[in-house]
């Protein structure tokens, strides 16, 4: 009876975290659309972001549909397979979607119509960042492509195998975890202000890397092995640095940057910005 609690209440919070961090991509690309502008938020996010999101949905599908992959996987776990399930890869194809939409509004202020903001590049950490992620799969790839055409058999507890470039990719996502809302947080920090980045999407997120982390412990219970954890670090830890950040930025919005009305003074500061850069334009006689 308590297996099969357990069974439906890790179902049921992996639908939920990924509904919530599904949704939580949507806030901020409205807000921008609703702006018209894209100012009091970074390049940065948006850019590398959408290189996480591309890594996470290639691991999370390597872990779930690769048979070579998963065997690979199982020999280093004791015989278990990845802790992975299929709402993962359908939140990683959703979210570089949502990215990719996210970041046109940055690449291409124009097309949507955007009030153009000065200033506006990729910083060189983060793309430093982006060109060593790409280059380190690929010295994985190198590494591991003599030993998959040789002739003799490769062991998977010993050799470099394709689960390695899937960790490697893996890692990429991880990576990215880390250092994707510093740009942002320091930019809260110099403007001594959090408008113009979206307190609801932080919302969805936490909620989200909460129900990610409960479900990956009750696998794992399941499972009588806590390789789920090990194994796919990436999956556990995104979940934890996720919810760190998102503390950071409670911090700042409700605390430290503490604007009346809390969400509410969002939505009508959102609006009130909006009335403002049309009146703008109207007095320029402009009505794009």
């Amino acid at each position: 009876m308590q297996v099969g609690f357990l069974n439906v209440l890790s179902a049921l919070f992996g639908w939920v975290y990924t509904l919530s961090w599904s949704l939580s991509f949507y806030p901020q690309p409205i807000l921008n659309w609703r702006r018209k502008s894209t100012s009091g938020t970074t390049i940065d996010f948006p850019f590398i972001n959408t290189l996480g999101f591309l890594a996470y949905l290639i691991s999370n599908a390597a872990f779930y549909y690769s048979p070579v992959v998963r065997a690979q996987y199982a020999a280093r776990n004791n015989g278990h397979h990845p802790a992975v399930a299929f709402n993962d890869i359908a939140f990683a194809a959703h979210a570089l979607l949502l990215s990719l939409i996210t970041a046109s509004q940055y690449f291409f202020p124009r097309l949507w119509r955007f009030a153009a903001t000065p200033g506006t590049r990729i910083s060189r950490f983060i793309l430093g960042t982006a060109i060593g992620c790409v280059l380190g799969v690929f010295v994985v790839i190198l590494r591991v492509q003599p030993d998959s055409d040789s002739t003799r058999s490769v062991d998977p507890q010993r050799d470099w195998v394709w689960l390695d470039v899937v960790y490697a990719v893996g890692y990429v996502k991880l990576w990215v975890t880390l250092i994707k809302f510093t740009p942002q947080i320091l930019a809260n920090f110099r403007n001594k202000s959090t408008a113009g980045w979206s307190i609801s999407q932080i919302l969805l997120d936490f909620v989200g890397g909460t129900l990610s982390i409960a479900q990956l412990l009750i696998d794992s219970y399941l499972q009588g092995d806590w390789s789920g954890l090990t194994g796919n670090p990436v999956k556990f830890a995104l979940g934890q640095v996720s919810m760190i950040y998102d503390l950071i930025f409670f911090a700042q919005h409700y605390v430290l940057y503490r604007e009346p009305g809390g969400m509410t003074g969002e939505r009508e500061a959102l609006l009130e910005r909006g009335d403002e850069q049309r009146g703008y334009r109207q007095s320029h006689g402009r009505t794009d």
